[in-house]
């Protein structure tokens, strides 16, 4: 099979979280098809339709393929000389105007750990400001910080492996058959074998068929249900005390807080039947292994990390932690959201999430780098775009993410971006955001670099490149490194696997870490300096001070937005399985043709009093803006909801975001948005989807 091939690399997939390990088969110059690596850990053999079949973009006729400057309010193709002198100087100008902190970058949860660890050293080290962040911060940066308060580590505390080896498993905010495929296949075959599935959801996801009992809570009551959850298992003596005595502390206050929410009082705030919350405590508390996964719309929300923090006390009453089978599992959305704040590409932290304002760690990234940083935080993403409407914040440099489409308030993103003397993008395409660079950079997909990816499990696996970048396009490792040489500041590295070393040398947890020891099977953080991983955290001890996990005394607080007379349905956003974030890359594939354009899920109730049919175009208003969308008519969205994912620039979804954000974090609130839907009675009405929600396309199953 392999001799029509002129080479086959084994990579890393750069589509979501899950990681899956692929084979990409080279011919004249271009990779032409993909199939699994039957050794990959995370999938195991398999893919799914993105992952397999969603590879033409990387040669796309529109990649860029040469830097592009802006001059007479248009571009022009220029040499890699003169953009990245035009960069040099304009932010050395502003630099020594206004400040290196009048200068903010952001690293791209795509790329690879090396382009992020390099990303966040240009940024502190070439300009000298902690003004950097990823995309996290927008989807999973809720999960980060509850699992540091609550565990003391940044990361799932098991593996993909541990939904076969539980007896339950408790799926709340996250829809893997579409989101992540190769993981909502793992579940379903678990299911089949016996595995016990509840979920919680405003959608009745797929996977609920398959499952003993579906929850489906109102938007924005995340809170009150695991409260709910808590109140059953400690009214029913269902505990591990002796879990809770020996390796916990706070307890006592959760255990009084939570006996205020009877399953009768958590039914009248989420909906969801007393008997139903009863059920479900029940068969997580008493199985002897459960997991515990959630996705965005657990974390999206403006107290998502609150909510991350009570699953944290579900599983510690229950001793559900540090155990095979026993695992907590955020589902990351994007293939590296994990590692680029592993490698300290966030405003208040360096690798490893070790904060800037600790003297000791500063100092030691000073003497490693041979330069002098602030020991206090930079910039969060949202405060980047009020600095820039400001007018505080001059110039920014966006690395693979496309802002104008993918982040809340989207009238507001623009207008920063309007705002900034300067913007550079670096980007594998021309997207919403770089409309208003000064300087685009053409640079590589991840069929055509080298380093290594972090999955959901914590997983480092290596990217190899299959092909060369288009044109004159250079990999990011090569930009950004030129980029700070210009600047006047030598990183001095040959190769990222130099960068990996550096990281390793720098990061006690990750001491182990090379692209040598990761090989084809990879490693899970924290990495011994002898190359021993970690597939499944605290089997003994919390990382907090004195060993112990920390329970947090949480209650339930109103959304930040709610259904009015005049906004009296609340939209969710997610994903859909034939597109991947903001549909820069599926939309230039064959997935194009299998889904063509985005809708609007409504229940048929909801509809009939509307006055709407399916496949009508409706308009959409929120009390931040409106978009237009023919309708699907399901059951599968509770009465009172409606449904879109964000995958279609043209939709424009996000303009019907606010600004409220989670209260620790500042991750956006996509999960509750108060709507209107109203007919449009002059457009014609749209082709429209089948009624089923689809099956996920997996190779080989």
């Amino acid at each position: 099979m392999t001799d029509r091939f002129e080479q086959t690399t084994t990579t890393t997939c750069g589509y979501c979280g899950v990681g899956c390990r692929l084979e990409a088969h080279r011919a004249d110059g271009h990779v032409v098809s993909i199939s699994p690596a039957m050794d990959g850990p995370a999938n195991k053999g398999h893919t799914c339709l993105k992952g397999r079949f969603a590879h033409q973009f990387a040669r796309s006729r529109d990649r860029l393929t040469a830097p592009l400057v802006r001059e007479s309010g248009g571009f022009r193709l220029a040499s890699w000389d003169e953009a990245v002198a035009k960069i040099a100087d304009n932010l050395g100008r502003i630099k020594s105007e206004h400040g290196p902190d009048a200068i903010a970058g952001l690293a791209s949860s795509r790329a690879t750990n090396e382009d992020c660890y390099v990303m966040q050293r240009l940024i502190r080290a070439a300009v000298g400001t902690h003004n950097i962040d990823n995309c996290s911060r927008v989807c999973h940066s809720p999960t980060s910080f509850a699992l540091r308060k609550s565990f003391g580590l940044s990361g799932a505390t098991g593996s993909f492996d541990d939904i076969e080896q539980a007896q339950v498993a408790l799926l709340i905010g996250v829809n893997p058959t579409q989101g992540h495929p190769v993981v909502g296949a793992r579940i379903k075959q678990a299911a089949l074998r016996g595995l016990k599935l509840i979920t919680a959801d405003p959608r009745r996801i797929e996977l609920a068929d398959y499952g003993e009992l579906h929850m489906g809570n109102r938007p924005g009551t995340n809170a009150a249900l695991m409260q709910g959850l808590a109140h059953v298992v400690i009214r029913d003596e269902l505990v591990d005390r002796d879990f809770i005595d020996s390796r916990t502390e706070g307890y006592e206050a959760v255990e009084e807080l939570a006996g205020t929410y009877t399953p009768e009082a958590v039914e009248g705030i989420t909906g969801v039947p007393a008997t139903d919350i009863e059920a479900a405590a029940h068969m997580y508390a008493e199985a002897d292994r459960a997991c515990i996964l959630w996705g965005l719309g657990v974390t999206e929300h403006l107290y998502g990390s609150e909510v991350v923090q009570l699953i944290c006390n579900l599983a510690l009453m229950t001793a559900n932690v540090g155990r095979p089978g026993a695992a907590l599992l955020p589902l990351r959305g994007q293939n590296n959201v994990q590692g680029s704040s592993d490698m300290g590409a966030l405003p208040d932290t360096f690798t490893d999430y070790r904060p800037v304002t600790d003297d000791a760690i500063t100092s030691a990234f000073e003497e490693r780098w041979g330069v002098e940083m602030k020991r206090e935080r930079g910039m969060k993403i949202p405060e980047m775009f009020d600095a820039a409407v400001a007018g505080d914040l001059k110039a920014m440099y966006i690395f693979g993410e496309d802002v104008a489409q993918t982040d809340p308030d989207t009238a507001h993103v623009q207008k920063a971006l309007e705002s900034l003397d300067f913007l550079v993008c670096q980007d594998i395409f021309e997207t919403e955001t770089s409309k208003y660079a000064d300087v685009v950079l053409p640079a590589s997909s991840f069929l055509e670099k080298t380093g290594t990816f972090t999955n959901a499990e914590r997983r480092l696996q290596l990217v190899s490149a299959a092909a060369e970048p288009p044109g004159s396009a250079k990999t990011d490792f090569e930009i950004l490194t030129m980029v700070s040489a210009a600047l006047g500041y030598e990183m001095g590295y040959e190769t990222p696997s130099d960068v990996m070393d550096e990281i390793a040398e720098m990061t006690p947890r990750y001491a182990g870490q090379s692209h040598e020891r990761i090989g084809r099977g990879g490693l899970q953080w924290p990495v011994a300096a002898d190359g021993t991983d970690s597939p499944i955290l605290y089997t003994d001890h919390f990382e907090l001070p004195g060993g112990k996990a920390r329970f947090a005394a949480l209650p339930y607080k109103e959304p930040g937005d709610a259904a009015d007379d005049d906004f009296p349905l609340i939209l969710v956003t997610g994903r859909r399985l034939e597109h991947y974030n903001a549909g820069t890359m599926t939309r230039r594939t064959g997935n194009l043709e299998l889904l063509p354009f985005d809708t609007l899920e409504v229940h048929p109730e909801d509809a009939a009093s509307l006055g709407i049919s399916d496949g009508d175009t409706v308009t959409v208003r929120s009390r931040r803006g409106e978009i237009a969308l023919p309708v699907r008519l399901t059951e599968r969205i509770e009465r009172g909801h409606v449904f879109t994912a964000f995958h279609f620039p043209e939709v424009r979804t996000n303009l019907l975001v606010g600004s409220s954000a989670d209260v620790n974090t500042s991750c956006p609130e996509y999960k509750v948005i108060a709507v209107s839907v109203e007919p449009e009675a002059s457009a014609a009405p749209l082709a429209r989807e089948p009624e089923r929600e689809r099956e996920p396309l997996i190779d080989a199953l």
